[in-house]
């Protein structure tokens, strides 16, 4: 029995110490990653926020007497101008009134005309004058209120701009404060956003503004920053600004929702690297550098080192290196999630997506 004991002690003590020699001459398998150079490229800083498309000028049009509907000049959607009549309401009544009215200042003319010429010749007293006088202006303050008041039964455009869905119809009664139409001037159109305050050492009006909204993603407008607020929110801390964009075709249209890019007067030469190739970790920001070296048998061979960096500015799918890499060196772009320091790597970069600047959603 001690012999039998003995043997299988002896197998397997030789099994185990032929794993460990096993085991100490195994070499993994390279990795396969995707690389990327580290390139030096001009940068133009930017402020990045969200914002809301305004109009410059916009309002509720509505009749500021009652009457009823007699005649529309507009369409639905169209563009009018300024002074353009909109809508007329009935002024049978004022005009009629208005008929009399200038009939009476006519004959207080005539009447005043004649009272100052006996008053001149000392045949009428100057009480007689006087009362003529008051007659006269109160007769051309009469004509003068119904012109008023029929001027202000033709509604026009007050501006130039886009008019939308009336809410009026012929014939009917529209009462004081009844809503017409909403008339919107969109060319050019004012975009509103929010900055920290902290983006005030950057930005100062007369800068360039880009514009783009999710409707159109693969346009943009480019406009000026025209107007800072003076005061600082104390709710958020940010500072509301205002930028002012050309709008020609008419595609911006109040209310829609835009993202703003306040570009920096000047430019700077950058290193530059796709997001993908950080790998973000609590205790500091790296990347993987692909360097040449050789294995045990002496044959060329990859082999990545990790690197701490310090990050600045992203734009789409690149991300500013400030330092801890050259212009010209190579990194993992892809895979660094299952990396370590000192480990093989093959470069594959056949299906490797391509970084843009500014990448654009595709349709499925």
């Amino acid at each position: 029995m001690l012999g039998i004991i003995a043997v299988l002690v002896g197998i397997k003590a030789a099994q185990i110490g032929a794993m460990i020699q096993a085991g100490a001459s195994y070499v993994s398998p390279p990795e396969s990653v995707s690389s990327a150079k580290a390139e030096t490229v001009t940068w133009q800083s930017s402020q990045r926020a969200v914002g809301t498309v305004i109009a410059v000028r916009g309002v509720t049009l509505g009749s500021e007497l009652s009457g009823i509907v007699r005649e529309i000049g507009f369409e639905n959607g169209a563009r009018v101008k300024k002074g353009q009549v909109l809508v007329q309401l009935d002024t049978s009544s004022e005009t009629a009134q208005l008929t009399g009215a200038e009939a009476e200042a006519e004959l207080a003319r005539l009447t005043l005309t004649r009272v100052q010429s006996l008053y001149t010749q000392g045949s009428r007293p100057q009480a007689e004058l006087e009362i003529a006088q008051a007659r006269a202006v109160q007769a051309e303050a009469a004509v003068a209120n119904l012109r008023a008041l029929i001027a202000k039964k033709v509604i026009r455009a007050p501006f130039e701009g886009r008019i939308g869905i009336r809410q009026v119809e012929l014939g009917q009664a529209a009462g004081p404060g009844s809503p017409i139409a909403s008339l919107q001037s969109v060319d050019p159109v004012h975009v509103e956003f929010l900055l920290p305050q902290q983006a005030l050492v950057e930005v100062k009006p007369g800068q360039k503004v880009r514009i783009g909204v999710d409707v159109f993603p693969k346009d943009a407008w480019e406009g000026t920053l025209t107007t800072i607020n003076p005061e600082v929110e104390l709710a958020s801390r940010n500072v509301r600004m205002r930028a002012t964009v050309p709008n020609a075709d008419g595609r911006l249209l109040p209310g829609m929702f835009a993202t703003v890019e306040v570009l920096s007067e000047e430019t700077r030469q950058v290193v530059a690297i796709p997001t993908t190739a950080v790998l973000f970790a609590p205790y500091g920001d790296s990347v993987f550098v692909i360097e040449e070296a050789k294995d045990a048998a002496g044959k060329p061979s990859l082999v990545v080192q990790q690197r701490f960096t310090r990050l600045g500015e992203r734009r789409g799918d690149f991300i500013v290196v400030d330092s801890g890499l050259k212009p010209g060196e190579t990194v993992v772009s892809n895979g660094v999630f299952k990396l370590r320091n000192g480990a093989a790597v093959v470069v594959n970069n056949a299906l490797a997506p391509r970084p843009e600047s500014a990448p654009q959603p595709v349709a499925p």
